[in-house]
Order: structure tokens, then sequence, then C-alpha cells
């Protein structure tokens, strides 16, 4: 079992930007792959980006594609979200998550096909 716990959420005007992070424990982090997803207040928690293993595949919304970056270090455990350009529309609360690495013909945009998350962190921003 792997555990994730998120840290970077806050508060930032529009344009601005922040940075998420997420530290895993537990099972070998190179065994997983790792997304992020957002959920807004009344919405369905919404894919965001995803990495591979090694983070050689990464796929991003189109939603984000531009703006933020994901990246890992599989050697410390822990996978960022840099978030620049932030609009509005961003406000959500960002969820780290971990799917373990398996065949799979697809990128992985569903909230379903991953096994872990974490408690989420709120992203707020102002116009």
């Amino acid at each position: 079992q792997v555990q994730l716990v998120e840290s970077g959420g806050g508060l930032v005007q529009a344009g601005g930007s922040l940075r998420l992070s997420c530290v895993a424990s537990g099972r070998t982090f190179s065994d997983y792959t790792m997304a992020w997803f957002r959920q807004a207040p009344g919405k369905e928690r919404e894919f965001v980006v995803t990495s591979s293993w090694n983070g050689g595949h990464t796929y991003y919304a189109d939603s984000v594609k531009g703006r933020f970056t994901i990246s890992r270090d599989n050697a410390k455990n822990t996978v960022t979200l840099q978030m620049n350009s932030l609009k509005p529309e961003d406000t959500a609360v960002y969820y780290c998550a971990a799917r373990t690495v398996r065949y799979s013909s697809r990128i992985l945009t569903k909230r379903a096909e991953y096994d872990y998350w974490g408690q989420g962190t709120q992203v707020t921003v102002s116009s």
C-alpha cells in the first residue's frame, strides 16, 4: 500500500503561480503511474495530468496544457505540479493519485483507474 501526502495549495491572484507537491511512502515509487485530478464545488473530479513510471510519458488535459507541468523524482518519492498563469477557473481541490504499474492500452484519465489518492489540497485563484 502507498500513502500520498499533498502540500502547496493556497490562495493566489489570477496570473500567479503555485507548485503542488505529493510525497509517497510505502511501496517503491517507480512502481506507480502518477496523476493529478481536481474537483470544483458541485462538479465531478476532473483529470489534469498523468505521468508514467519514469516520467517518460506525460499527458495533459487541454484546459491546462501549456500552463501546468508535471515532474517526478523517483529517488525522492515525489511528484510535483507546477501551475503557472493561473485562472479563476482553476480553483478546485487538487488530488494526487497513483496507479500500480500494469499493462494499459490507453492513457489513464478516469478516477476509477487509479488505486490510491491523497487527501486533496485547496487551490483558490482570485480575479
